[in-house]
This record gives C-alpha cells, sequence and structure tokens, in this order.
C-alpha cells in the first residue's frame, strides 16, 4: 500500500498567564506601549533576553515566554507595582474619546512605519504616516487609518563580503503581531471585496489598535481568493511589476472605502497621504451616484469638498503613471456598472486631455479629486505648484492651489528615555500635552547644562554599544575573519566628536558627498587633538543599483586600515538603528539636491534630542535653519551639478574651521564642552538643542 501524506494542524501553544497579570495581552495590543516609556518597559523587564530576540514585539514575547517567568512575575511585588503603574497609564489614556461633533477622517496610506517587527513600511512616507497615526491619537482625533497588511515584510538588508547590498524578504506572521482580525456583531470575520479582470478579490480586514484609534490594514492572503495572483495583491509592499501595482492600488482606495462602509465608519474627511490610494475618490463618486442620486458632476463636487491630497514627491519620476489601455482593462466595465463613461475616468488623470498618449497619473488624479492640497514643506509648495501648473494654466505659478503643511514626527515616540525623565523634573508636568507651547519650552534654559551633557554621554555610549554588537553579529552571519571581528567589536569612541547619517540611499540624498575628498577626510578623522567619527545607515531599492554602489563605497572605505576604528556604515537600518543614531550622535549631516528632499524628518528627531543639524536648506530645514541652530550647506539657490564639489568643501572646511574646534574648545573626556569663550551662551544649545519644541505636523 503506498505511503500517503495525513493532512495535518498547525497549534499555537501559548503559556497560561497568571490571574495577577491577566491584563497583559490587552496592553500589548494597543501600541501605546510602542511611545509610553513605562508601559513599554514592563515587557522590557519580564525578559530583557527574549525581549530583545522577538525584536521587542510583546505579542511573540508573550507567546515564546517560560510559564516559570510569568509565575515569578506574577509573585514579584517589584514588577506588580510596575504592572499597576502601567495598567493605570494604559486606562487614563484610552478614557477620553473626541466629541460627536468632531470631524471623522479616513487616513490612507501605502505604508505604516509603527514598529520593526511589524514590516509594513519602507521608509519616510511609512515612518510619517506612523507617527501620524499617533499624534492623530495624542490629540484625539477621530481618525481611522487604511492600509495593506504585507505578508512579506519590506527588505532586510545584508551585506555580502565585498560590501554589496543583498536583500531578504520576511514574513510577517500575523498572528504573533499586535494585529486582530476584525469581527461583526456575530464574531465573524469581515472581508469585503472589489472586482478585477479575472473575477472578485476578497479582501481580510484586520486592525491595528494605536492608542486611541484604529488602523485597518487589508489582505487578500486568504483561501476564499483561488487564484494565486490574487492572493499576492498585499503579499510585498512596492514589488510586482506594474499590473500588480495598480492591483493594490485598486484593493487600497476602492477595497479601502468598502472596508469603511462594512465597519459602519462614515468619514467625514478621506486625506490621501501620496497618490496610491486615489481610486478612493472613483469609488466615492460611484456611491454617491448609486445611494445619493447625483450626478457625476455633482458626485464628483461633493467629493472634492470633502477630500485632501498631501504629496510628498519632489520629482515627476516618483509618480505612479499607467497606460491608458491598462487602466481601461481594470475600469470599463468598473464605470459601465457605475453609470458613467470611462472617459470621464479617463480625464481626470490627465493633464493634457487632447493627448491620448499621456500616460494616466495617480498624483493627477489625487489632485482632481480634491479641493484641499498640500505639500510637505514651504520649499516642496514651490516645487509642487511648479510640477502641476499645468492643471492651472491660466493661474500664475504662486497661485496654484497647494498649499504647505510641514511635516513633524511623534516626539514621545522619538525622544529618549532619559531626556524626557529630565523634563518630567524641570518642566510643567503635563509638557508631553503642551509640545506645541513655545513659552513652556523656554524652560529648558533653566536645565543646568552639566545634567544635559551626562544625559547625553549615556546615549553615546549606549549607540556605540548597540553599533559594535550589531555590527560584530554581522561580521559573524556572513562569516568574516577573526580579526574583522575584533576590529568591529572595538570601532568607534564614545568620547570622540560623532556625525550620524542616516536615510534611503537614493542617489538625490547624495550619500557619498562627504567623502568626495578621501584624503582631506582622513585628516578630519585622524586629527590627533580633534578626532572625528562617522555612523552611516541606509538601505538602498532592490532595484536602485547606483544607490547599492554607494553602499559599497562606504563599506569599502570603512575597512581601510586608516580609518576603519572612526567609520561604520550600519547594517539593516531600521526605526530601532535610527532611534539610537538620532539619540546617539553629536552632529545629524543631510546631503541631498536642494527642492529634491520634500521634507526629511531625521533631523527633526536629532533636534529634539539634543543634536544639532548640518544639512543643506532643503525641505524642514530651510524653514527652521534661523532659529534652531546647526549649520548650512550651501545657500538658497536651485541645485547644479557643479554644486557637489562646492557643498563636499563647504562640508570640510565647516568641520574643520568652526564645528569640531567648538565642540572640543576646553574639553577633556568626561566634561560638558564649554562651546568657546566666545560662545558661552551656547553651551546648553549644542547638546540640548534650545529648538526642542516639535516642528509643524
Amino acid at each position: 500500500m503506498p505511503y500517503q501524506i495525513q493532512p495535518s494542524k498547525e497549534f499555537l501553544v501559548r503559556p497560561a498567564l497568571p490571574a495577577a497579570l491577566n491584563r497583559l495581552p490587552e496592553i500589548a495590543y494597543n501600541l501605546l506601549w510602542s511611545w509610553d516609556h513605562t508601559i513599554r518597559s514592563l515587557f522590557r523587564r519580564l525578559e530583557p533576553a527574549l525581549w530583545k530576540d522577538t525584536n521587542h514585539n510583546p505579542i511573540d514575547l508573550l507567546g515564546r515566554i517560560s510559564q516559570g517567568v510569568l509565575d515569578k512575575a506574577a509573585s514579584d511585588p517589584r514588577f506588580l507595582s510596575l504592572y499597576r503603574r502601567a495598567c493605570d497609564l494604559h486606562d487614563s489614556y484610552l478614557r477620553t474619546n473626541p466629541g460627536e461633533t468632531a470631524p471623522r477622517i479616513a487616513y490612507f496610506s501605502m505604508e505604516y512605519g509603527l514598529l520593526d517587527c511589524m514590516q509594513i513600511y519602507s521608509g519616510g512616507l511609512g515612518l510619517l504616516s506612523g507617527d501620524h497615526m499617533k499624534a492623530a491619537s495624542d490629540s484625539d482625533f477621530a481618525l481611522t487609518g487604511v492600509g495593506l497588511l504585507y505578508q512579506r515584510g519590506y527588505m532586510q538588508q545584508r551585506l555580502n563580503p565585498d560590501g554589496w547590498q543583498q536583500e531578504s524578504m520576511p514574513l510577517n506572521d500575523f498572528y504573533t503581531l499586535p494585529v486582530r482580525p476584525c469581527l461583526d456583531k456575530q464574531g465573524n470575520e469581515i472581508v469585503v471585496n472589489v472586482t478585477l479582470p479575472g473575477g472578485t478579490v476578497y479582501i481580510k480586514v484586520w486592525h491595528i489598535d494605536i492608542g486611541r484609534i484604529r488602523l485597518l490594514g487589508l489582505d487578500t492572503n486568504i483561501p476564499q481568493n483561488r487564484s494565486p495572483e490574487f492572493r499576492e495583491i498585499t503579499d510585498q509592499l512596492y514589488g510586482g511589476d506594474i499590473f500588480k501595482r495598480i492591483r493594490q492600488e485598486i484593493v487600497l482606495g476602492i477595497g479601502g472605502v468598502r472596508a469603511l462602509k462594512r465597519l459602519g465608519v462614515e468619514p467625514t474627511v478621506f486625506h490621501m497621504n501620496e497618490g496610491h490610494s486615489a481610486f478612493l475618490g472613483i469609488e466615492r463618486v460611484r456611491v454617491l451616484m448609486q445611494e445619493k442620486g447625483l450626478t457625476f458632476d455633482q458626485a464628483l463636487e461633493a467629493t472634492r469638498l470633502s477630500s485632501v491630497f498631501t504629496t510628498h514627491t519632489s520629482v515627476p519620476a516618483g509618480i505612479d503613471l499607467f497606460d491608458s489601455s491598462l487602466v481601461y482593462e481594470y475600469f470599463a466595465e468598473y464605470c459601465a456598472q457605475a453609470g458613467f463613461p470611462f472617459e470621464r475616468l479617463l480625464e481626470l488623470g490627465r493633464k493634457n486631455l487632447h493627448d491620448p498618449t499621456e500616460r494616466y497619473s495617480m498624483a493627477v488624479l489625487a489632485l482632481k479629486t480634491t479641493a484641499f492640497r498640500n505639500a510637505v514643506s514651504v520649499l516642496h509648495r514651490y516645487v509642487s505648484q511648479d510640477m502641476f501648473q499645468d492643471l492651472w494654466p491660466r493661474l500664475p505659478v504662486d497661485e496654484v492651489p497647494i498649499t504647505s503643511v510641514t511635516n513633524g514626527v511623534h516626539t514621545p515616540t522619538w525622544i529618549n528615555g532619559d531626556l524626557a525623565a529630565i523634563y518630567d523634573q524641570y518642566l510643567l508636568p503635563d509638557w508631553r500635552e503642551r509640545l506645541e507651547d513655545l513659552k513652556m519650552w523656554e524652560q529648558v534654559l533653566e536645565i543646568p547644562s552639566e545634567e544635559l551633557w551626562e544625559m547625553h554621554r549615556k546615549r553615546k555610549r549606549r549607540m556605540v554599544a548597540y553599533v559594535r554588537e550589531r555590527a560584530v553579529a554581522s561580521a559573524s552571519a556572513r562569516k568574516a575573519s577573526a580579526a574583522e571581528i575584533r576590529r568591529l567589536s572595538d570601532v568607534l569612541d564614545p568620547d570622540v566628536f560623532t556625525i550620524g547619517f542616516a536615510r534611503r540611499f537614493a542617489t538625490y540624498k547624495r550619500a557619498t558627498l562627504l567623502f568626495r575628498d578621501v584624503t582631506r577626510l582622513k585628516k578630519l578623522l585622524n586629527n590627533p587633538k580633534m578626532p572625528v567619527q562617522i555612523v552611516i545607515a541606509g538601505k538602498a531599492h532592490p532595484k536602485d543599483h547606483p544607490g547599492k554602489t554607494l553602499i559599497r563605497e562606504i563599506v569599502n572605505l570603512s575597512r581601510d586600515p586608516e580609518v576603519s576604528k572612526r567609520l561604520i556604515f550600519v547594517e539593516d537600518y531600521s526605526i530601532q538603528v535610527a532611534r539610537e543614531m538620532v539619540q546617539g550622535a553629536d552632529l545629524w549631516l543631510n546631503t541631498p539636491r536642494r527642492g529634491e528632499e520634500a521634507c526629511g524628518t531625521s533631523g527633526m528627531k536629532a533636534s529634539m534630542n539634543g543634536v544639532l543639524n548640518f544639512s543643506v536648506l532643503d525641505g524642514w530645514f530651510d524653514e527652521a535653519y534661523e532659529v534652531s541652530g546647526g549649520w548650512a550647506i550651501g545657500d538658497r539657490v536651485p541645485y547644479a551639478e557643479d554644486q557637489d564639489d562646492l557643498h563636499a568643501s563647504t562640508i570640510y572646511s565647516t568641520l574643520e574651521n568652526e564645528i569640531v574646534p567648538l565642540y572640543y574648545s576646553g574639553f577633556r573626556p568626561g566634561d560638558a564642552p564649554r562651546m568657546g569663550a566666545q560662545n558661552e551662551n551656547l553651551s546648553c544649545e549644542h547638546h540640548s538643542a534650545v529648538q526642542l519644541r516639535p516642528h509643524g505636523r
């Protein structure tokens, strides 16, 4: 008799929670712990090594922790005291809710940077979305986020022995993450659907609790979808071809609107964060026509008046474009069933209505289906007005109806715990609720410089230890030599002036500008009296070979014996890597081509931790430079290629003649830098960043 494979079942075995700790899962499933230091410490205290091993994931932690550890914690009065404090903070935070008249907002984004263990983001857009959600929760907005819940997370970065970036795509196991299925009143999982050329696509709706608000995650990898093509729609962020991209954007925009309706959420405002979700405007027109009896033009106007579009793009190449034939394939039947001509939909995605060869633009669709449009910095507003002037040909460029709302960051997420503790002592007790109170921030000047400096030295030592540990682990994984591992275990010096640089390795960010003159750089790093060291991190898109080449150049230079202890590239840039770097560096470097960095927020995160910026006058820094402290690279003129040499020379000369001497003026290891006799009034500013208030969001 032939051997037969018997079907099997998977069982998820979890330890039994003691009654004294029965609220741990409830607290773990709400991401409030990710920005409340006290609640977060609850899980770290349970088992620090496992907390680290689970990539700071409390759901995974509670599933893997031993019964003995839980029982011990349940009988430890110290842990129980922390547990009760965490429960009180959790309950107090969730107790308030917006009034009945508050606008109900639906916020659509392709990616959300919330946790390292939840890889549903790739970079700045996702981190902005994640911070936006947390800030909305703190502000008690009636907001619901909508995004895709990807089966495979955005890439993990590994470097081969030659320094070339290798990628792997981690699997997101939703059942070990702080995400749960949305259920109806009968306890059934909520599923909606959209129709594509190959048939009906079913979409499971999950939810992530973020403080007082929710993020809905849309998932097509479910049994109802028999076709692998449909199951793979939400397989990977920014993966696949143009066909997969249009399917993802249909699921996000149209499926997202249907998910909100199925859950009984009736937004008064729809916010498109970038153009990926712009098909939601078309779906809203269809609903208003079919349910309210409006004409196409009436429905479009009603949709526009309750819709907001935020553009993050500075160059036309960053906009999703689809051939008209592809749009026809996916929307001809949709338009026929909705009751309006396909040509009307086509007009909404084109600048030139008389050019049949023009490709369909998701940014143009978003602009034409919204009445409120904003760029993400003042300079980006001017860039966007110029990019899209063709849509309003009778208006001067400066009157094109695109305004600006400068991006911000979520202060409690990014400020380090040691600095927050100092603020608890010296600022008003409710400083976390008064982040935009300028008078309150003047109290920072009353904090003794010695306390701020010691706090910074502690975070810097922590960053150095973190970088060393991560570097050794990466080297061991790629079977590096024992000599290489020994070198990396001793890289960096906590007493040396440290420059931080971390961002996506797109070529316009000019990551290698600092390395343009290697001879001059080596003299700077190895100055016997005033040495300098550099910590760099970042990922290139898997298809961005020029970006990968920049990474390899930096990695190979870091292995040069003359600079090997002063220069390090940190693999696999992540939220935690960013957090350690912006909290531990002495200076934050930013070198994009002016006008191409829409906003950029890493410098904001650094500044609120007492780190000054050294940056091109682009994005947010163009607005904040004169009042926030720091140094500018270049001036306010449009970028030209001959600026690269000039900007590199500016970086070297400013570091050599101003920044580094200022740091070391009267400095001895363990002391606070005096910042030079002529700059005594800056002694607090350099490491406490007087301008610690958050920037507009």
